[in-house]
């Protein structure tokens, strides 16, 4: 591992004058910092977008949302909404992927990060008492309105995050390792097509641990794996059959080299920490069970890198993107950038502050290369945009709170909601104009649009 400090980077863009940039202050100035050296705050707004204002839901009619001149949304399949199977729509909506169909509208698949065993709420179902599991969205981009949903798998434990894969399935994650009452391990992944339902049947050699997120290079098929644990591991799936995981393959962990070999940690470096001449282990047991050596565990007994909870993972700009919830100097968060084809990885952003960046989870990659990323902290929930040369913003924030005696036709209850986290950020695959997301609590999905081009994402 070499930990350098390259040149200044332009983190204003050229909008900013410098006499504005004094005009924020000290704290507020992202440019004013030394080559190298961590931004000391956020910018106040984005410089292409503008600030941030009371926007209505086209909805509801609330102003559920902060966002820039310009852009409006519309929300879809709150928690208790009647899907078009005839079931209820789950609660608690995590991660999420958006796909183009075959007639030109987008198929969004939905995680929902429910734990217990009160029962499926759908089949097929891995577990028939497990109360997690994924739905499936229909949208019409160019109508801009939501045409249905359903149910499209059940039986699963805690699906936080996932990822697309390039031939149209999303891989749902369970984040646990718990063992349900009748003896049935937890802890896997699942794939799901974009159409119909899922297959229940678990991804075993994708490992056995507190699965995160997962991003796929299409280049090669290898799928990249996040743990959302401490210590946690950043491990890749080599498939036999690259697009059909169910094949088999070979997991292992990353390595970043150190002088005597041993684990080294990457939970106090901040930006601009580069690694170079990465490698990877294999490891022996991928699916351990009670009283068996975990992967992280083995993974670090040879030699793998250990990081903080890692979290959010997205394949774009040739790169992959993963984010450590609460690693960096500040323990605020990291945004590591890793380039598969020359095996480096850089810390993009490390938060200095939680007013800056307060525990980013999801991720997402726009088509023109902005990254969005999904706040779950307890500064104000908000989703950030950051461009790939360290320059973070502000994009929107959430201000949902249902008024007494309710929203008609919705059966979630009165209450103040602003502190819920952002989950599931993706965008329409093909142009990138509209972007989905998640509320967690009460559980909502937001379809935002807007002049996306004036700006990084």
């Amino acid at each position: 591992m070499t930990a350098t400090h390259p040149t200044r980077r332009g983190i204003l863009r050229g909008s900013v004058t410098a006499a504005a940039l004094a005009a924020l202050g000290p704290l507020d100035a992202l440019g004013a910092r030394t080559a190298g050296a961590a931004p000391l705050a956020k910018l106040p707004a984005s410089p292409d977008y503008g600030p941030l204002y009371p926007t209505r839901d086209q909805s509801t009619g609330l102003e559920l949302l902060r966002l820039p001149r310009g852009f409006e949304y519309l929300s879809y399949g709150w928690t208790g909404d009647l899907m078009t199977d005839g079931l209820r729509t789950p609660g608690a909506h995590d991660g999420m992927a958006a796909f183009r169909r075959t007639d030109g509208t987008i198929a969004i698949v939905r995680n929902h990060e429910r734990g217990g065993y009160g029962g499926a709420f759908t089949t097929p179902a891995y577990n028939p008492a497990a109360a997690g599991g994924t739905t499936t969205l229909v949208f019409d981009p160019d109508a801009g309105q939501f045409l249905g949903s359903w149910a499209s798998l059940g039986g699963t434990i805690r699906n936080c995050a996932g990822g697309p894969t390039p031939w149209d399935t999303w891989l749902t994650c369970e984040e646990t390792t718990e063992i349900g009452p009748d003896g049935t391990r937890h802890g896997y992944v699942f794939e799901v097509p974009h159409v119909g339902k899922g297959d229940p049947r678990p991804l075993k050699s994708m490992g056995r641990f507190s699965h995160e997120a997962v991003a796929v290079d299409p280049r090669t098929g290898i799928v990249y794996l996040t743990e959302d644990a401490t210590p946690s591991g950043l491990y890749r799936y080599v498939p036999t059959t690259p697009g059909n995981l169910a094949a088999g393959g070979t997991l292992q962990m990353l390595v970043i080299p150190t002088p005597d070999g041993s684990s080294y940690s990457t939970y106090g470096d901040g930006t601009d920490t580069q690694y170079e001449n990465l490698t990877w282990v294999t490891l022996g047991n991928p699916d351990p069970g009670p009283g068996e050596t975990s992967c992280v565990q083995q993974g670090i007994a040879l030699g793998g890198a250990a990081f903080r909870r890692l979290e959010g993972a997205w394949y774009g700009n040739d790169r992959v993107y993963i984010v450590s919830t609460s690693g960096g100097p500040a323990g605020q968060g990291q945004v590591f950038e890793y380039d598969p084809t020359t095996e480096r990885m850089r810390v993009l952003f490390a938060s200095p502050d939680a007013a800056v960046l307060n525990n980013p989870d999801n991720i997402c990659v726009s088509p023109r290369g902005g990254i969005v990323l999904c706040e779950d902290g307890s500064s104000g929930e908000y989703l950030h945009g950051l461009t790939t040369d360290g320059e973070i913003f502000p994009f929107a924030l959430n201000q949902v709170v249902v008024p007494a005696g309710g929203i008609p036709g919705k059966t979630v209850a009165a209450g103040d909601y602003s502190g819920s986290e952002w989950c599931g950020s993706t965008f329409e695959p093909k142009n990138g104009n509209w972007l989905f997301v998640n509320a967690q609590s009460p559980g909502i999905t937001f379809a935002i649009t807007g002049p996306w081009r004036r700006g990084s994402l």
